[in-house]
């Protein structure tokens, strides 16, 4: 087993775990290092968020997803510097892995544009651990709201900011709008939840700027008639316990508001540095890792980069920063070390766009495959295959359809718990 060649991957999201499992049966010893014991499918973290899905749903052990490939083992740890010369990975408890392929999947992380302290006030959605803090936050609001006299400060519980208007932004307002107009509608007796006022803010000049200008104007409608309230050229110039400080064309105002969620821009992970320093990878003005055509490093045709992580141009466009991107690329790269390995070479990586798609609320998403442009209904039905198709673990697809079936018949979101400190879930005292 020693002698055969070694590839250590690094993260296990969509491009290291894709990658992982496309060289099953190949003539190699694989390593899958993360700092977590599981997958998590990121696209669906807002529904946990809002209380549709529980964390389990959305998430595979690792070990459990690789447990048939004899060549695979999967080790619970961070990779935290690299000697490149040594072909060596180091983790965070000064032990390492060596290798003679390494696949650098690390992923992302929120970027709050040089404004750190944000974080405390503005929780982003990377990771579970941030998906069930907001679940707390918004819930915790409307308990809150039931309990204050001041109406002043009621409205306040009851004013909701999302940062960023984007698909994570998008889906959030409408999914945060069902709980407010649907979900809690009866649940209540001093305050009417319907009565929450939800804010989308952009930098830019429309929602969902990634998509064709055609589909973000139905987005935006669509948003408008869950009673959201969508706001473009908004720049976010303060955040605090009590609400967001925003310049508009207009001049400067404050939108007091004691819930506010972070989905306005990400960055690399910091192993981009590591990459920078020990492997002599160059980085673009945004921090991600420029890679050849094969994605790899221009001085180490051995170290990989791929998902969220590396600067990769296609018809002279980066390549976005999105699940289906990764995936490609890990099963591209498993792919290279098999060609390798047999003396071959194969073509640079090519990325195949299957579409983007957005879903807004029930029965409602948006959706571009190719050339055609759907929405409503037709888009949503899409929108549910496609989600459910990826999830990693046959059972997670049982039940994640089993909860969106009684999502859609009754609006009835389960999992809506309110965790953490004791002391952080005790509403104020009136």
């Amino acid at each position: 087993m020693n002698s055969q060649h070694r590839v250590v991957i690094l993260g296990g999201g969509f491009g290291g775990l894709y990658a992982a499992k496309a060289l099953k049966n190949a003539p190699v010893q694989v390593t899958v290092l993360d700092r977590r014991n599981f997958h998590l499918f990121q696209p669906l973290l807002y529904q946990v968020a809002t209380g549709a899905l529980s964390p389990g749903e959305i998430a595979s052990p690792l070990r459990s997803v690789l447990r048939r490939q004899k060549n695979t083992r999967v080790l619970l740890g961070e990779a935290t510097d690299l000697d490149a010369e040594r072909h060596c990975v180091i983790l965070d408890d000064g032990s390492d892995i060596e290798y003679d392929s390494l696949i650098v999947a690390t992923g992302s992380a929120d970027s709050y544009f040089g404004h750190e302290n944000w974080r405390q006030c503005a929780p982003g959605l990377k990771s579970i651990e941030e998906a069930t803090k907001i679940r707390h936050n918004i819930l915790y609001a409307f308990e809150a709201a039931e309990r204050e006299h001041d109406p002043e400060k009621r409205r306040e519980w009851l004013t909701f900011v999302i940062v960023g208007g984007g698909p994570t932004g998008v889906e959030l307002a409408g999914a945060l709008a069902e709980i407010a107009h649907d979900t809690l509608r009866h649940d209540f007796r001093s305050i009417h939840p319907q009565d929450a006022r939800i804010f989308l803010l952009d930098g830019g000049p429309r929602m969902l700027p990634s998509y064709p200008e055609d589909l973000s104007a139905k987005a935006n409608a669509a948003l408008v008639k869950l009673r959201v309230t969508p706001r473009t050229g908004v720049m976010v110039m303060d955040i605090d316990d009590g609400g967001v400080a925003v310049k508009t064309s207009t001049g400067n105002e404050r939108i007091s508001a004691r819930t506010v969620i972070w989905a306005a821009g990400v960055k690399p992970s910091t192993f981009a540095e590591v990459l920078e320093h020990r492997a002599g990878a160059p980085r673009d003005k945004q921090g991600h890792v420029i890679v050849n055509g094969d994605c790899s490093l221009p001085l180490h045709p051995e170290i990989f980069v791929i998902g969220d992580l590396p600067h990769f141009e296609q018809d002279g466009k980066p390549l976005p920063g999105v699940a289906q991107v990764a995936m490609q690329q890990g099963a591209y790269v498993a792919k290279l070390i098999r060609e390798r390995l047999r003396g071959r070479t194969p073509p640079p990586f090519r990325y195949r766009d299957k579409g983007s798609l957005a879903v807004i609320g029930r029965a409602s998403a948006v959706a571009q495959i190719g050339s055609l442009h759907m929405s409503g209904l037709l888009a949503w039905l899409t929108w549910v295959f496609v989600h459910l198709m990826y999830l990693v673990e046959f059972s997670n697809r049982v039940m994640v359809f089993v909860q969106w079936g009684f999502l859609y018949l009754t609006f009835n979101r389960g999992a809506r718990l309110i965790t953490g400190p004791e002391s952080s879930v005790r509403p104020p005292a009136t």
